[in-house]
């Protein structure tokens, strides 16, 4: 059965190939920072499982001292010069698009389709993963397609990915900390402390206060911790499943998916989401760091009133 462990595989030797090629880049003078950090990233996607908890935490913590003291810095590996892309352009024209259109049309036929496929009566792919390994799959079925037309160098594929990653930097594993941050906290019982201070605060019986307690704490958490999924745990174990589920009788589905939109659209206003607000800006050149924020502030308020009165509005009928 074709589940997670592909999909860490996977990544695992794209990180490890990263590695090697930052090794041998002579030119970066932070060679062997970046090829430590994206090797022990490699690591930790292909043998996680065997260096357990404690291994894995050293791991993180070797990886946050190598970002921290600045081992990490940009590369610029030759690939394809400008005229031999204005050339493939010309070329190909709105072709170029057929690559990336395949990631999202092979995702949605191996969701809908890999159900139905089973090898000696066990699923090919785990039922519960289907999403996932079909994007991983419209990911190689687009680098087949983009190799077949362009006819690039052997390695120009990889050497992209080692620049972009290299560009984004640290910042490109920061969604997967603060999910794993947000984990600790909720299990650390931080969201019973937050629900105890939401429930002194909210007025009895007056859902529409509490539906905007989970949205605005929503944005406001994420805003702090720089990420919704790290938000998420803690918000919904404090006043969404105590509150507006079990409390309200409201329907659990609508309440999470819109309660994680309100906390995207903290994600929107903070700096800490440094992979969206911050990386934009520095790789744009902006003369503003918060150039990026500013531009989405008049999105993301609007956006946060309209969850609210959606999971008022719907989740409670």
């Amino acid at each position: 059965m074709i589940g997670l462990s592909f999909i860490y595989t996977l990544g695992g030797i794209v990180f490890a190939a990263f590695a090697l090629l930052s090794a041998r880049d002579q030119t970066n003078p932070k060679r062997w920072g970046n090829a430590a950090f994206w090797g022990l990233l490699a690591l930790s996607f292909l043998g996680g499982n065997a260096l357990g908890d404690l291994g894995n935490g050293v791991l993180v913590l070797v990886l946050v001292a190598l970002a921290g003291f600045g081992a990490v810095g940009r590369s610029h590996p030759p690939t394809t010069d400008a005229a031999t892309r204005s050339a493939a352009a010309a070329k190909f024209g709105n072709r170029l698009f057929v690559p990336a259109l395949a990631i999202p049309v092979t995702a949605l036929a191996g969701t809908l389709l890999f159900k139905y496929i089973t090898v000696g009566g066990v699923p090919l792919v785990d039922p519960k993963q289907t999403t996932l390994v079909s994007l991983a799959l419209g990911v190689l079925v687009a680098l087949a397609l983009a190799t077949a037309m362009l006819r690039p160098p052997k390695l120009a594929s990889l050497q992209e990915g080692r620049r972009l990653v290299d560009a984004v930097g640290w910042a490109a594993i920061l969604p997967q900390m603060l999910a794993a941050l947000g984990g600790v906290f909720a299990l650390a019982g931080v969201g019973e402390v937050v629900g105890q201070g939401v429930s002194a605060i909210v007025p009895d019986g007056n859902l529409f206060a509490a539906v905007a307690a989970y949205t605005l704490g929503m944005a406001l958490f994420t805003m702090v911790m720089g990420n919704a999924f790290a938000a998420f745990p803690v918000m919904t174990a404090a006043v969404a499943l105590p509150l507006l589920v079990h409390g309200y009788g409201g329907n659990p589905a609508i309440i999470a998916a819109i309660g994680m939109l309100s906390g995207f659209c903290g994600t929107l206003c903070t700096p800490m989401a440094a992979n969206f607000n911050i990386v934009p800006a520095t790789l744009l050149e902006l003369d503003d760091r918060n150039g990026v924020i500013k531009a989405q502030v008049a999105t993301a308020l609007p956006l946060l009133a309209i969850n609210t009165l959606l999971i008022y509005g719907l989740a409670f009928r």
